[in-house]
């Protein structure tokens, strides 16, 4: 078959049969047995070279590299990293005009952390369906650029922390890439608790934030709420992940949960306890004084739905169901934070900057606050009182009180 052009193979029950598509645009059919052949033939003019490859390659190199990089600093996680730092530092109240240094300065970090994580994890991403499609199992570039690149952006990323904010933010954030990058990466195939070190990982961003945002005040009850928030929130958004991705992460030789039972009753109940435990911050936070009152009455609906998802998943433990809470997490998240910086008492008494981005904020968070008093179901029955009358009652009563204690002092002794 010296003239053949493309061999094309039919397979059925009885026989198979090769189409011999000449360059002329002829078809011819020969009997071929036996019925099964497993391969596909093309001539020698139809199989790419290494040379148009390359040329395809460099034809959309900019492009090509532009996503490699994207993927290599894992940027939707990244820019997870970064919002929850963004939320850290406006619910801090502090100067806006870091706050570009900050986050910028977080994302290099991140960024380098996913790097250095995929190049420790090249043959392990290799087993697993989800992250073959990575640039440094693909080979779109190499470990050694990979290397150039990681240690590039987590340089960047420190200085503009340690240039634009104060030594324990830019602690925070070299810390976090040696976290991220070391010690959970080195556990992720040898012990379970890889997810709780990891949870502690997602947990400092905000507290980062915190930091630019206070000058390092990390330990007071705002920031060690946001913290936890964060760590709590990552245990049923992570067991439910994991669960879903159980197959391919034991394909991958990694110790999760999941991966390590056959009937997934730990990770329910796993999930669950985090998710009773995540309940209770806003009321925690209202106690403490940090946000209103109504933050703790919200926060119940926010959390009726995360806990139903979570005891849901424990009585029927399906993918489905799984994936319910993990997406229920994802919405959860965004929802918090901003009901945080509503609510929050911290933001009020820290207005004293005065900038076009302070005062489209607070013009913002006034608007939904009076939006939220048309909900109000005390200030919908006393229209007459422009606080809710709890409120309202309250303030009188201190007035009557003041007056009593007024009298008292001026009245003259019974001696």
């Amino acid at each position: 078959m010296a003239t053949a052009g493309r061999l094309i193979l039919i397979a059925n029950r009885n026989c198979a049969q090769i189409l011999v598509l000449s360059k002329h645009r002829k078809v011819f059919a020969k009997p071929y047995r036996p019925f099964f052949i497993a391969t596909q033939l093309f001539s020698s003019n139809s199989i790419p070279t290494e040379n148009e490859t390359t040329a395809k390659k460099r034809s959309s190199g900019g492009t090509s590299l532009v996503k490699s990089y994207l993927d290599l600093s894992k940027a939707r996680l990244s820019a997870l990293v970064v919002s929850t730092t963004a939320a850290g530092f406006l619910l801090a109240g502090g100067p806006l005009t870091t706050m570009g240094l900050t986050c910028a300065g977080t994302a290099l970090c991140s960024s380098s952390a996913a790097a250095f994580n995929q190049i420790f994890e090249i043959s392990r991403d290799s087993q697993m369906k989800r992250t073959q499609k990575r640039p440094l199992v693909q080979r779109d570039i190499s470990p050694m650029h990979a290397s150039l690149v990681a240690t590039t952006w987590g340089v960047a990323g420190t200085s503009i922390l340690a240039l634009g904010t104060d030594p324990y933010t830019t602690a925070l954030g070299a810390g976090n890439i040696v976290l991220y990058a070391g010690l959970y990466t080195y556990m992720k195939p040898r012990s379970v608790l890889n997810t709780w070190v990891g949870a502690v990982v997602g947990a400092i961003p905000p507290v980062i934030g915190w930091s630019a945002a206070t000058g390092g005040e990390i330990l007071n009850i705002e920031c060690l709420l946001l913290g936890a928030t964060l760590y709590l929130w990552q245990m049923p958004h992570f067991f439910a992940l994991s669960y879903m991705h159980r197959v391919d992460y034991a394909r991958g030789g990694f110790k999760m949960v999941p991966v390590l039972e056959e009937d997934g009753e730990k990770t329910a109940n796993l999930v669950v306890r985090y998710a009773w435990y995540l309940s209770t911050i806003p009321f925690i936070s209202t106690a403490a004084g940090v946000t209103s009152t109504m933050f703790g009455l919200e926060g119940l609906l926010l959390n009726a739905y995360a806990l139903y998802t979570a005891h849901d998943f424990k009585r029927n433990r399906t993918n489905a169901k799984a994936r319910k809470v993990f997406l229920a997490s994802l919405g959860y998240l965004p929802c918090f934070l901003m009901l945080f910086l509503i609510h929050s008492k911290t933001w009020d008494e820290k207005a004293s900057e005065d900038n076009i981005i302070r005062k489209e904020i607070d013009s913002f968070l006034r608007w939904i606050r009076n939006e939220g008093r048309q909900l109000c179901i005390h200030e919908n029955y006393h229209n007459d009182s422009a606080e809710c009358p709890i409120i309202a009652t309250t303030k009188e009563t201190q007035k009557v009180v003041a007056a009593g204690n007024k009298v008292s002092s001026v009245a003259p002794s019974s001696n």
